[in-house]
């Protein structure tokens, strides 16, 4: 994991996408688990800033996705990284799944 302690401002590049991991609750069998008991890596969160996109056959294609948006990503596909001692999660855009209303 990366850790920069200085206050700044994150612009992802090309289709990369900054999100703010969203905390779980998991319930089995009725009963609700903190994330920090399952050890699992959220699949959700909330998009905090998205790049210009990537370029296909020489044109520009935007993300899908934009600053707002609470997606559904793959669980590994995501790097972490720690800033101003918050964690945050960049994504390409092939590692989101989807938009959730």
């Amino acid at each position: 994991m990366l850790l920069i302690k200085t206050r700044m401002k994150i612009t992802p590049l090309r289709d990369h996408i900054l999100i703010e991991p969203m905390k779980q609750e998991v319930k089995r069998g009725g009963i609700i688990l903190p994330d920090t008991v399952t050890k699992e890596r959220p699949e959700q969160g909330k998009v905090v800033a998205v790049g210009a996109g990537r370029i296909e056959d020489g044109k520009l294609v935007k993300p899908a996705v934009k600053k707002g948006d609470v997606v559904l990503f793959t669980k590994y596909g995501p790097n972490q990284i720690k800033v101003d001692e918050k964690e945050y999660l960049i994504a390409e855009e092939k590692d989101i799944l989807a938009v959730i209303e």
